[in-house]
C-alpha cells in the first residue's frame, strides 16, 4: 500500500515590494494561508481560509492539521531564516516539506537606507535575552547590527554605550548610532546620532539599530597572555606574581563564555589576564579595599576591558547580586573563607571550578578540607619560583614565597 502524499508548506517572505507573481500563484493553489493581520490586505480576493500566525503554539497545531489535507502558505516579514519563523518551522515539519522564498531582510533594508556596507557587521538579536550584558560585544567591534525588543530599546542601549565609553576613558564621538523605525511601512523613519543624542530620543516599538565605532575597544598589542607585574598598576608589590598567575589561569581552564568571580582581587591582575584571554567571558573583580579598587579601575581603562566589572565590597555579601559563576578564584578571603566557599559551591554551575591560592599554612590546611566537605574533587599544586638573570646580578637569585593552589571541581 502506497504512503499518503506529504503536502508542502510554502514559507514566503514579504518586504516593502509586496508579493511577487510566483508568491501569488502559490497562494492561489493553497487552501490555507497563515499570516499576521498587516499582511491580510496583500491577499486580495483569496478564497481560501486565512488563519492567524499568533499565538504561535496554536498556529503550529493548526498547520499540522491543514498539512494533512493539502498545501499551505505562511507569510513572514523579510527573510524568514534571518531571526525569523523559518527555524521553528524547519524543526517542526522538517526541511523536506518546506519551500522557502525569502524577501529582503530587515538587515539589508536598514543598511541600504543608511548607505552602509554590511559585510563586516556582527549580528546580535536581543529578543528575549533579559539580563544580557551587550556592552562587551558592542565595544569590541567596528560595526554591530542589533535586533532590539521592548526591553532593549535604542535609547537604553545608547545610554549604556555612553556610560561604557566614559568608564573606559574613550570619547563619545568615537561611536556612531543609526536607528531605523517601522522599516517598509508608511511611517518609516531613520535616525543618526551620538550615544547621548540617541539616548535622549524615543522610538517606535518596531526598530533596528546599527552601532559603529571608529575606535573599537581592543587590547593593546601585547598578546592575550603575559602581562608583567610592571605593566599592571598595583601597590607595594601586592600583586599575584607572573608565574603564579599563569598557573592559576591554566588550572581555571577558562570557558570562552560564562562568568568568572575573582574574589579578593587586589589590583585585579588575575581578572585582567582572564578578561583579555576570553573577551566574551564576564569577569567580576570583587575587592573591599579602596586602594585595590582604584587600581582595578586604572587597569580596566589601561587595557580597555569592557567585560571586566569592579564589585566594591567584601565577600560573601558582595556576591549576592552577581550572576552564578562558571569559575571562581579566591585570592583573598578577609577571614571569611568558610562562608565564601559554601556560597561559591552553592552557586557554581555544572562543570564549574573553584580555585583558591594559599600563602599561609592555615589556609593551605583549611581550604582543601572545605572544598572536600562541599563535594568538590580536590587537587593541590605548590609553586616555588626562583628568578635569575644572566649575567648574574649583584643581588643574586630572587626566591619568591611558595604558594599552594587548591583546585576544586564539580
Amino acid at each position: 500500500m502506497s504512503e499518503p502524499a506529504k503536502h508542502t508548506l510554502r514559507l514566503i517572505g514579504v518586504d516593502q515590494g509586496g508579493l511577487g507573481e510566483a508568491a501569488r500563484e502559490a497562494i492561489a493553489r493553497s487552501q490555507w494561508v497563515f499570516c499576521t493581520e498587516r499582511f491580510r490586505a496583500l491577499l486580495g480576493d483569496f478564497r481560501g481560509t486565512i488563519l492567524p500566525i499568533s499565538p504561535l503554539a496554536e498556529a503550529l497545531s493548526a498547520m499540522d492539521s491543514c498539512l494533512a489535507l493539502g498545501d499551505i502558505v505562511v507569510l513572514a516579514s523579510g527573510d524568514p531564516l534571518f531571526f525569523g519563523i523559518g527555524r521553528t518551522l524547519i524543526a517542526r515539519f522538517g526541511a523536506g516539506r518546506l519551500l522557502i522564498t525569502p524577501a529582503l531582510s530587515t538587515l539589508q533594508l536598514a543598511f541600504a537606507h543608511f548607505k552602509e556596507p554590511w559585510e563586516d557587521a556582527a549580528l546580535l538579536s536581543l529578543h528575549g535575552r533579559d539580563g544580557l550584558d551587550i556592552l562587551p560585544t558592542l565595544l569590541r567591534r567596528h560595526k554591530v547590527f542589533l535586533l532590539t525588543d521592548r526591553h532593549h530599546r535604542p535609547e537604553v542601549i545608547a545610554q549604556a554605550l555612553a556610560t561604557g565609553l566614559d568608564d573606559l576613558g574613550l570619547a563619545e564621538p568615537s561611536c556612531r548610532i543609526m536607528v531605523a523605525e517601522n522599516l517598509g511601512m508608511a511611517d518609516e523613519r531613520i535616525h543618526h546620532g551620538s550615544p547621548l543624542t540617541i539616548a535622549g530620543s524615543r522610538f517606535a516599538e518596531l526598530n533596528v539599530m546599527i552601532v559603529c565605532l571608529t575606535l573599537p575597544v581592543t587590547c593593546p598589542p601585547l598578546g592575550p597572555l603575559g602581562l608583567t607585574e610592571d605593566e599592571i598598576a598595583h601597590s607595594r608589590g601586592l600583586i599575584t606574581k607572573d608565574e603564579v598567575r599563569a598557573a592559576i589561569l591554566h588550572h581555571l581552564r577558562l570557558p570562552t563564555e560564562g562568568v568568572l568571580w575573582d574574589i579578593g582581587a587586589g589590583s585585579g591582575s588575575v581578572a585582567i589576564e582572564a578578561a583579555r584571554l576570553c573577551p566574551d567571558l564576564a569577569v567580576y573583580a570583587i575587592e573591599r579595599q579602596e586602594e585595590g579598587q582604584a587600581h582595578i579601575v586604572t587597569n580596566r581603562r589601561r587595557f580597555r576591558l569592557a567585560n571586566l566589572q569592579l564589585v566594591g565590597g567584601a565577600a560573601p555579601e558582595a556576591l549576592a547580586k552577581l550572576p552564578d559563576p562558571d569559575r571562581v578564584f579566591i585570592g583573598g578571603s578577609g577571614g571569611h573563607l568558610p562562608a565564601i566557599v559554601e556560597l561559591a559551591c552553592q552557586r557554581l554551575r555544572a562543570g564549574g571550578i573553584l580555585l583558591a591560592s594559599a600563602v599561609t599554612p592555615a589556609t593551605r590546611e583549611l581550604a582543601p578540607r572545605l572544598f572536600c566537605q562541599h563535594g568538590l574533587r580536590v587537587v593541590m599544586v605548590t609553586i616555588s619560583v626562583c628568578r635569575e638573570s644572566y649575567p648574574p646580578s649583584s643581588s643574586g637569585p630572587l626566591s619568591l614565597n611558595p604558594i599552594t593552589l587548591i583546585v576544586g571541581s564539580l
